[in-house]
């Protein structure tokens, strides 16, 4: 879903729906398939993520920016996991009589060596989530195992790549989880388009919510930060104007009180959370779900 940038999009506070934003899970029925699809879509945006790396950045470049042979070797490793995952969802849609996703053509925005590495890091720890969030729709125990197998492998990707980037491999003792729209409103704004021929998967994606670039590093408890709603006005229907920003955690997530500022709002780091964290804009207080966030995921590491 595209916004321009002067769209205006009301919220209905009083009903607790948003106007253009995903249907409620409650009403569509997700399948294995579709989950399994989901996978996929992932796992073709970070195989080719790591392709385009390895073609646009040599050994020589890496040694350039700092990095060793033996980084950029793990790399070229991380890159051949990710086209297996590719491979192995692939052959288990068709195994199952589904029909599988085809890679999409994507933008990552990636200008160097440490910016393709930056976004390596955040590539992998929404993977992390990703998977985690939606090993609870999974019916099928033998694709449970399986995608239990790709998750535990992409978390030793993501601790890999966090501590080559002077970032905490393992930040939290607990992973935070994301929904299938949560993940799929990050990984829709690497891609640009896809195959007509590919099957609908039952996601949407959620305005756009991203981090002031100019906030100054490093972002810890009790900072106040700025997200920027870059495409659209968020405007409450009737007249209410609170919004939350609602911090995402196994254990459920902490609301603070998001302030309404030019571009955007702003918002302090509650306690309790470290490393890639997920923040979404709420219209109220009392829980996430598809009917609650009016944008969001951003992803602010703390």
């Amino acid at each position: 879903m595209i916004y321009s940038k002067t769209a205006v999009i009301l919220l209905g506070v009083a009903t607790g729906s948003v106007s253009a934003a995903p249907a409620p899970r409650s009403c569509v029925k997700i399948t294995d398939a579709d989950i399994l699809n989901y996978a996929l879509t992932l796992e073709h945006l970070e195989d080719n993520f790591y392709r385009q790396g390895l073609a646009n950045f040599t050994e020589v470049q890496f040694a350039d920016a700092g990095f060793d042979s033996t980084m950029y070797n793990n790399i070229r490793t991380i890159s051949s996991d990710e086209s297996a995952h590719v491979s192995f969802l692939t052959s288990a849609l068709e195994a199952a009589g589904a029909v599988p996703v085809e890679a999409c053509t994507y933008n990552f925005g990636v200008i160097d060596v440490n910016s393709f590495l930056v976004t390596a890091s955040i590539l992998e720890g929404v993977g992390v989530s990703a998977y985690l969030g939606a090993a609870a729709d999974i019916m099928s125990k033998a694709y449970l195992t399986a995608a239990g197998s790709i998750l535990t492998v992409e978390s030793r990707h993501s601790s890999y790549i966090r501590a080559t980037i002077d970032q905490k491999p393992f930040p939290q003792p607990f992973d935070a989880p994301l929904s299938l729209n949560q993940v799929f409103s990050l990984a829709s704004q690497f891609i640009t388009s896809c195959p007509e021929s590919n099957p609908p998967l039952p996601v949407m994606a959620f305005p756009v919510l991203t981090l002031d670039p100019t906030t100054p590093a490093p972002v810890t408890t009790g900072h106040t930060v700025t997200l920027q709603t870059p495409e659209y006005i968020l405007q409450p229907a009737h007249g209410d104007p609170h919004f939350y920003a609602a911090f995402i955690a196994v254990t459920g997530p902490t609301f603070v009180e998001a302030m309404p500022v030019e571009g955007g709002f702003t918002m302090e780091i509650p306690e309790g959370f470290a490393g890639q964290t997920y923040v979404v804009l709420t219209i109220g207080n009392e829980g996430v779900s598809d009917d609650t966030i009016a944008a969001g995921p951003a992803i602010i590491e703390v």
